[in-house]
């Protein structure tokens, strides 16, 4: 598991495991989303059965799936409200966290400073300088 932190109440990480979620619940989260597509992965990582780890261990589980290269304004909506409505840190985990690094940044537009929302996720090696334009456009509304 490589948890990075975007914000003291968000992070993303590459695909974690079941047995990760009491890790991932002692380090302070209290909700997981998950981006990953079930189509992309082994039934052991399907989303229910990751629901069904997670809420053993305590945490709240949100499915948004993104398929890559064909994310959604509904997709970067409902990641936007499962942010919003946590009671806590948020963990949100795909392939590598940059879905999850797109969908964060696209859904805090206007919230933050662009040029934020593009270098933070950069710390961690997620590039979304090309995502400029769409998070200036967003900002506006």
């Amino acid at each position: 598991m490589d948890i990075r932190p975007l914000t003291p109440d968000y992070a993303v990480s590459p695909q974690i495991d079941p047995e990760d979620f009491a890790a991932i619940k002692a380090a302070g989260y209290t909700r997981v989303i998950n981006n990953r597509p079930d189509a992309e992965i082994p039934p052991s990582h399907h989303t229910a059965a990751m629901r069904a780890a997670a809420e053993a261990a305590g945490l709240e589980y949100v499915a948004n799936p993104v398929i890559g290269g064909a994310l959604t304004m509904a997709n970067v909506t409902a990641q936007a409200e499962a942010i919003t409505s946590a009671t806590g840190p948020v963990l949100a985990y795909c392939a590598s966290g940059n879905r999850s690094s797109i969908c964060w940044a696209l859904s805090q537009a206007g919230e933050m400073p662009t040029d934020d929302l593009i270098g933070i996720p950069a710390r961690h090696g997620y590039n979304l300088e090309a995502l400029r334009p769409q998070i200036e456009t967003l900002a506006k509304r």
